[in-house]
């Protein structure tokens, strides 16, 4: 199981008044693709360039599709841009293909909100592995849950902040998953720079709901004073 898949039946496994914003799910999403197509080989990072390489086998259906979106021509997308880009809609893609496989619990309720803030992961064996991965031995999910604010996202005491994983190698499981790379290697490098762009993404689209509520309410008062 990938990265992504992992995240987000963490976040889907979240009670209703703990629920992830789904601009946020995404954004991180997309930053778990990343990741794993870091530790696929099926992309490199030429400072926050994002490179395309081979195509490679990766076992899940939605990282072929993030391996097929990556820009090919020069001077390639940043990291930053493939966030937004890639992440827009992408919890809800997640959402659909976790649901299709089965691996969700049926909700009454109706749209996304309500199926990311009630469903529960249908399958316990699937939901156990997602829950073993929030280990420190898998500090990338980890420094995402964390972004997030999902309560309960381990910390490694030698990792630092969410966009810092400064403690083991990154790689892949037989499903496409990834630890964290965060030796100081190249491939290090570029896990501490995705997951850092994802930090900044999230923050900044929380100071932008921030700024729309604020206006919202001042047009409110100015047309109720």
């Amino acid at each position: 199981m990938s990265t992504a898949r992992d995240l987000a039946l963490a976040a889907l496994g979240l009670p209703p008044d703990r629920s992830v914003e789904q601009g946020d799910l995404s954004l991180a999403l997309a930053g778990a693709e990343a990741v794993d197509l870091l530790a696929s080989g099926a992309l490199t990072l030429d400072g926050d360039r994002m490179v395309p390489g081979p195509p490679v086998a990766t076992g899940d259906r939605l990282l072929r599709e993030a391996a097929a979106a990556l820009v090919r021509a020069e001077p390639y997308e940043t990291v930053e841009d493939w966030l937004w880009r890639r992440g827009t809609d992408l919890a809800a893609v997640y959402a659909d293909d976790l649901d299709r496989d089965g691996l969700l619990g049926r909700a009454p309720w109706h749209g996304l909100r309500a199926r990311f803030a009630r469903s529960t992961p249908a399958d316990p064996p699937v939901h156990r592995r997602a829950e073993e991965h929030r280990a420190p031995a898998e500090p990338v999910l980890a420094a995402l849950m964390a972004v997030l604010r999902i309560e309960g996202a381990p910390q490694d005491p030698d990792a630092g902040d969410a966009t810092d994983t400064g403690g083991s190698d990154a790689g892949t499981d037989s499903a496409g998953g990834t630890g964290g790379n965060t030796d100081g290697s190249p491939g290090g490098d570029a896990v501490t720079t995705v997951l850092a762009a994802v930090g900044d993404a999230v923050a900044r689209l929380d100071a932008m709901r921030l700024r729309r509520g604020i206006e919202i309410a001042a047009f409110d008062n100015m047309w109720r004073g």
